[in-house]
This record gives C-alpha cells, structure tokens and sequence, in this order.
C-alpha cells in the first residue's frame, strides 16, 4: 500500500489535517484541483442522486489516499 500513497503524495492528492468534516476526501480532492472544500462537498452529494457506485468511492479513497501528517516532517 506504500507505493500507492507514495504516488498520491508525489501528485497532491493527500486528505489535509486541518478542514475536515469526514475523513478529509473532499477537502483533498478539492485542494488538488483548486476548487473550494464546500463545492467538492456539494458536488458529491450531487453525485449521490444519480445512480452508481458513488457511495463506494469515498470509503475507498478513504483508505487510499494518504493522511497529510504521514508526510509532513
């Protein structure tokens, strides 16, 4: 599982310390593609209205992305 967190980090996709409401997915995705935490947020919730495995994603990205403190020195 090293190597996948490694690749995450390397590309700025890590769930941050601080701005969490969950786990920090949303906040993550949403610092890594520049847009605001709360529109990441809504975008998911919309998401969930449409048939899927959405509900699936974020448990997954969960246990895959990275956890900010892991990195920082």
């Amino acid at each position: 599982m090293g190597t996948v967190h490694d690749s995450m980090q390397r590309r700025g996709l890590v769930r941050p310390r601080h701005g969490r409401i969950v786990a920090g997915v949303c906040a993550g995705l949403a610092h890594r593609f520049g847009i605001d935490p709360w529109a990441a947020r809504l975008l998911f919730l919309a998401l969930l209205l449409i048939p899927g495995s959405q509900l699936i994603l974020y448990p997954v990205l969960w246990i895959v992305m990275p956890a900010e403190e892991r990195y920082a020195g």
